[in-house]
């Protein structure tokens, strides 16, 4: 009866049950999983939020597929801000990064190709994948230390059905951005064998360590076509707005192609709200005041957890250049099911295990960056004491 594309496993994990129970329970839990920038305790401009989607203009609808010019025109002149010059005519307005995937793969792909993304990253393409009959071809990013894309291992999983390859800049979860001898790797690939460039920046103004050579943003990019997708989600920590955009650049015949294909898709759902477009350009305009405190409180957590996970401890913090999201290195003495599982249920902890991101060996635990600090150093301090009991049991076994 139904769509095999839909054939997931419905059943709640283990780690999932135990959870539901001990709500139940009534145990308070330290949630270092939080990332809904909404439920963090975030001080956030509620009035001016409000206030921006009052305008009696709200009432008129006016269909325009790839969004009102005037939301196109604010998103141009953000990029405008940090030295790149985009046209609003490159722009498209969808309700969702996840939205703007689907169509970039409604453009690019036809049943059966496949797309190149990064390993670890989050588990949304599994699912995106699926349900535009494609493909998933992981390349791997290696941590040496320091979070690298591993281009010679990115070339030989390219294939003759291979349309498009994915980079998230900063990568989710391990907060790496792309550097510029990686972006030169990335762009001849692509012009090479043909294939459409699509970078997710939506953490892009979460920076916390950054290096020299980082890469901040591949829009404007000229040699290979690329999409750049950014959104107000976590822009402006509202997820709740539901808006986001594709930037296309690269060969001019191309692009103006892509952006005539991608407006009839668009024309077909015109899924974009009218009170949030005519929002976007006063929301951007003082985005500080939104972008500002989450990266306060980012950067605070993140700095805590480098504190506590120095080596030698036993629970070390891999490095990040920025994002929403830490990576704890934690001894193998147990599966990271077992590790979460016993967080759970010995110190009221949930975290997320790293298989969770496609991390391919264990064992790694990943923590939300957005709870409140109180919270987050709390609960750090009761994985910190986890992994030293492990470590000296670990040493007592081996003497």
């Amino acid at each position: 009866m139904f769509s095999q594309r839909t054939r997931w496993s419905l059943q709640p994990n283990r780690l999932t049950e135990r959870l539901t129970m001990r709500r139940r329970m009534g145990r308070p839990i330290l949630d270092l999983t939080e990332s809904n920038p909404t439920r963090c305790r975030i001080a956030l401009p509620t009035e001016e939020t409000l206030e921006a989607l009052r305008a009696p203009e709200n009432l008129i609808y006016e269909p325009s597929p790839k969004g009102l010019l005037a939301a196109r025109e604010a998103v141009a002149a953000f990029y405008a801000e940090k030295g790149v010059s985009i046209h609003p005519e490159q722009i498209v307005l969808t309700a969702s990064t996840s939205e703007a995937y689907s169509f970039l793969f409604r453009l690019l792909t036809d049943p059966g190709d496949a797309i190149l993304v990064p390993r670890p990253s989050y588990p949304l393409f599994e699912f995106l994948a699926a349900l535009n009959d494609l493909q998933l071809s992981p390349y791997p990013l290696r941590y040496e230390p320091g979070w690298r894309i591993d281009v010679a291992a990115l070339g030989q999983a390219i294939t003759p059905r291979t349309r498009a390859l994915i980079v998230v800049n900063p990568n989710n979860p391990t907060g790496s951005f792309i550097h510029d001898d990686e972006r030169a790797a990335l762009v001849e690939l692509c012009r090479r064998h043909q294939l459409a460039l699509i970078s997710d920046e939506v953490f892009a103004e979460y920076a916390f360590a950054l290096q020299p050579d980082s890469v901040l943003s591949l829009a404007g990019t000229r040699d290979a076509l690329t999409f750049v997708l950014g959104g107000i989600s976590k822009l402006l920590g509202l997820p709740q707005m539901k808006l986001a955009w594709i930037i296309a650049s690269g060969p001019e015949d191309t692009v103006n192609e892509a952006l005539q294909r991608l407006e009839v898709i668009a024309d077909t759902y015109l899924s974009v709200n009218t009170p949030v477009q005519r929002a976007l350009p006063r929301w951007l305009k003082r985005r500080d005041r939104w972008t500002r405190p989450i990266l306060d409180r980012v950067r605070a957590n993140w700095h805590y957890l480098v504190e506590q996970a120095r080596p030698p401890h036993a629970c070390q913090c891999l490095e990040a250049e920025g994002g929403w999201y830490g990576v704890l290195r934690i001894p193998r003495t147990r599966s990271e099911e077992e590790w979460v599982l016993e967080l759970l249920e010995k110190d009221d902890v949930l975290v997320h295990p790293g298989y969770f991101f496609d991390f391919q060996t264990e064992a790694y635990l990943v923590v939300s960056l957005l709870p409140p600090p109180e919270i987050f150093r709390e609960g750090i301090e009761r994985i910190g004491r986890q992994c030293a009991d492990s470590g000296r049991s670990e040493d007592a076994r081996s003497v």
